[in-house]
This record gives structure tokens, sequence and C-alpha cells, in this order.
């Protein structure tokens, strides 16, 4: 899922960070979580439902939007659909929008976590499905990502990776992170150190390197001095809070004629990037968190609140590490 800057613009929300992973030593249990769901048809038939979008300008935003689309569809519900573009006062007009089309229920994928005691207010007193950002105190469900695990299944991958063929020896692990979004960040962060420490024993602190550029254009602004700071170093570890974040690592690296210094990890495995992880070898991992399913889970189970059925709270997506060698396993022939 792709992350974004300051309060305003960031995509997982800030929340206080009530956790700290950074001394977990092993990997979170197995991550568990639900099957996706096909929508059966007419089970939405008369219902309106609403969801306050991530950004459809994103491709994170946009898989999630079409595949609840779709599914709602499938449903013969009828969506409701506002872009909160990544601001608070969009997915609070967005909230009011619902209230006044006398919507049933929606899923929220506002960006501005402390800003959704105000949208709770504003919208209709129905059942929430929050996605990938908590959204207290009107959230009924969440749905998304198990942060921890999904940190930690590509951490793992990337400690066995340098197990493998460089006997756990590394010269830095850069952590490209987004502090504004709170516990989502120590959870993801946090775990792809615990995954890697399973592996490879605990980070150094003087290989620990955490800068706050999680997305893409900090990604290019601050790796060329993290590099900068490493000369002659081949063995540098990155990972990012989401596919953009390596994306623009690897840009920044390249433009300094080092890319094939870096080895990265990142979160979300989406459309957008598939080319870039079938070709190229350094690229050693990306979490997968199928947006183009979220629907398969958010439209039948807020049917199923709207409907006065028991749902369980966390609605979390059973995490993959994606590389070159099982990307196609996982989502098909790509052609590039």
């Amino acid at each position: 899922m792709k992350i974004t800057g300051s309060k305003s613009v960031r995509v997982l929300a800030a929340v206080a960070a009530i956790v700290s992973l950074f001394a977990l030593q092993t990997v979170p249990a197995s991550a568990g979580g639900v099957d996706f769901r096909k929508a059966v048809k007419n089970s939405g038939k008369g219902i309106t439902i609403g969801l306050i979008g991530l950004d459809d300008a994103i491709g994170f935003g946009k898989d999630v939007h079409d595949s609840i689309a779709r599914e709602a569809k499938k449903a013969g519900a009828k969506l409701v659909f506002c872009d909160g573009k990544l601001k608070a006062d969009l997915a609070l007009a967005c909230a009011k929008t619902f209230k006044l089309k006398k919507v049933q229920g929606y899923a929220n994928f506002n960006a501005v976590a402390d800003a959704a005691p105000a949208i709770c207010k504003a919208g209709p007193q129905v059942p929430v499905i929050a996605i990938d950002i908590e959204q207290d105190p009107c959230q009924s469900a969440f749905m998304g990502a198990d942060n921890a695990n999904a940190g930690a299944t590509t951490g793992k991958a990337i400690g066995e990776y340098f197990k493998k063929n460089f006997n756990c020896e590394y010269d830095a692990f850069i952590s490209l992170e987004d502090y504004g979004v709170g516990i989502a960040n120590e959870l993801r962060m946090g775990g792809y150190r615990s995954g890697f420490a399973s592996v490879c024993g605990a980070i150094p602190a003087d290989k620990l390197k955490k800068y706050d550029a999680g997305r893409l254009d900090r990604a290019l602004e601050v790796m060329p001095a993290a590099l900068t700071t490493l000369p002659g170093k081949n063995k540098i570890i990155v990972v990012a809070i989401n596919d953009q974040g390596i994306q623009g690592a690897f840009s920044a690296a390249k433009q300094v004629g080092r890319e094939k210094d870096i080895w990265a990890g990142s979160q979300g495995a989406e459309k957008s990037v598939w080319c870039d992880i079938k070709s190229n070898p350094n690229w050693l991992g990306a979490t997968a968190y199928f947006p183009e399913r979220y629907g398969e889970i958010v439209v039948p189970y807020l049917l199923d609140l709207i409907k006065g059925k028991k749902v369980p709270f966390q609605l979390k997506v059973k995490h993959v590490a994606i590389n070159g060698s099982n990307i196609e396993k996982n989502f098909g022939k790509i052609s590039c």
C-alpha cells in the first residue's frame, strides 16, 4: 500500500504509538487472517453502501476501489463512492454526503486517523469497516493488513536470502519509514526487523539507519545521501513501508550507479511494480496485500453487519512474500 508524507496526506494515518516492536526477537505468530469471499448474487439487493476512498490517483487505492465496486455490483448493492484523496477535510465531506444519501453501511479508507472521530460524528450512524487505517470510534471491524506479520513475512525472506548467499553478512539495514502513521509504521517496520532477526540475529544499532522517507519522492531525496555514507559497500538492505519507497530507492541508487548495491523488500506487491519485481533480482520480496481483492472481504462482511450478523472485528489479509520466482504463481502471467 502506498504511503504519503505530511499529516494530512499520509496513507496509514497517525495513531498514538502504543507499542514498540523494536525489541521483538522472533517472528510473530502465524498471521491467520480471513479467506476472500466472492459476493453472493442479490445478497446486497436494496442495500446502499458507501466507500470513502484513499485516493484513486494511487494504484493501491484504485485497486481497492475497483474491487469493492466489482463485488458490490455482483451482490446487487448500490455503491456510493467518495474519494478522500488523502485529505481529512474531503473524507469528512464524504461522510456528510453518506448521511444525506442514507448509506446503510460504509467502508472507510480515510488517510488521517486522528480525523476519524469527526468523520464518525459527521457520517450516518451505521456499520463501518475501516480499511488499513484505524477509524475509531465508529469502526465495527478492521479490514486490511496484519501489519506486524506483513513486515515479518518479507523481513524473514530477506534474512533467508542473506543467510544463503552472504552468511548473514551485510553492511547496513536502511529502513524507509513513515513516522506520521503511528502504530502502523511501528508494526510494519518492526516486523521487517523481527523477521530478519529470526534468521540472521538482531540488527546491530550501528547498522540500522532509519529515515522518514517511505514514499517515492522522499526516497528519491534521501537515498543518494544515505548511500554516500556507505562508500564501497554492496550489501545494503533497504526496506520500505510500501512499494513506491523501494521504487524510489532503486531509482535514486541507479542515478549514482549503485542499484546493484542495494537489496530490497517492500510491502504491497501492487500491479504497478510487478514488472519491477519480476525483472529485478535485487528486489528480494514484496509482501502481497492483494488490494485487487479487498472487495472480497469488505463487501460480504459489510453486508453481514448491515443485516445484523456477527462479524469478527479483525478481518485481516493472509500475506505472502512475492519475488521474481513466485510472482506469476500468485498473480498469473505477467507481460512486461
